[in-house]
């Protein structure tokens, strides 16, 4: 086989391939669209099933369980079904399904109640966690990428320090993103950005997407390049009865001790 021939047919193969339906090959902003009619690897059923139109097909294989609902704050007011959850359906293959939606174009946190245990999707490659049980994510995309998905721009680079804090008595991390291009002899504003009491820094990047959100703000000229900092705003156990008492004292003395000082000496920040 020439080599002409060679780069022809993988052009072709290359041009049919359909990536999504979590295939995790590319960071596709489409994910969960049923693109190929396979099942992601390790699980045994296709959900989420999301289609061009933004309705979901959930599937749960659970023979066994007398109730199963899809639950969760975000996808219940999505499709302003609040309450308790949204029942599923039980076929005679013992496998539950609920078509849902249309959602609008986002990304949904949800879990499944099944007979009154919360769990997340176990067919659901795209899982999160914060200071809480892990959750399953939905993906509702739209005609094309949004404004929090990886596009063909320039990218920033994200960096995670791990630091030891005198004020909590342990390790703790800080995640840092810098503009594309960034460079040491010039001097850039900074952000500390901080998530909900429930987060944890991890989350402004792979569910918050921060880096890609800027990214293409600053390919669009929408935003001018700057250093972000996203340090960890758990420094008290989240179930301790004076968490809201305790914590805004601690995580200033971290953020003062630590945060900045840690900042101001690795980055090129004013």
């Amino acid at each position: 086989m020439t080599i002409r021939a060679f780069v022809g047919m993988a052009w072709l193969l290359t041009s049919t391939l359909a990536w999504p339906q979590q295939a995790n090959v590319n960071l596709d902003y489409n994910p969960q669209k049923n693109a190929e009619n396979l099942i992601p690897f390790s699980a045994n059923l296709n959900s989420p099933d999301v289609a061009d139109d933004g309705t979901v097909t959930f599937r749960l294989r659970a023979p066994a369980a007398k109730e199963v609902l899809l639950a969760g704050v975000a996808v219940l007011t999505g499709l302003q079904k609040p309450g308790r959850g949204v029942p599923f359906t039980r076929g005679e293959d013992g496998v539950w399904t609920l078509k849902a939606g249309p959602l609008k174009p986002d990304i949904y946190a949800y879990h499944l109640l099944v007979d009154g245990v919360r769990m997340a999707d176990p067919n659901n490659t795209m899982a999160a966690f914060t200071a809480m049980p892990p959750y399953s994510q939905l993906i509702v995309h739209g005609s094309g990428p949004a404004y929090y998905d990886a596009r063909n721009v320039p990218h920033g680079a994200v960096t995670r320090h791990v630091y030891h804090s005198n004020v909590t008595n342990g390790e703790r991390e800080l995640y840092v993103y810098t503009p594309p291009g960034y460079d040491r002899s010039r001097r850039y504003p900074t952000l500390y950005l901080l998530g909900g009491s429930g987060e944890l820094p991890s989350n402004w990047i792979y569910d918050g997407r921060a880096n890609f959100i800027m990214d293409n703000l600053l390919a669009e000229g929408k935003a001018v390049p700057m250093v972000i900092a996203i340090p960890n705003n758990q420094v008290v156990h989240r179930n301790n009865p004076k968490h809201t008492e305790l914590t805004f004292k601690i995580f200033e003395a971290d953020l003062r001790r630590h945060v900045i000082p840690l900042v101001e000496g690795a980055y090129s920040v004013r």
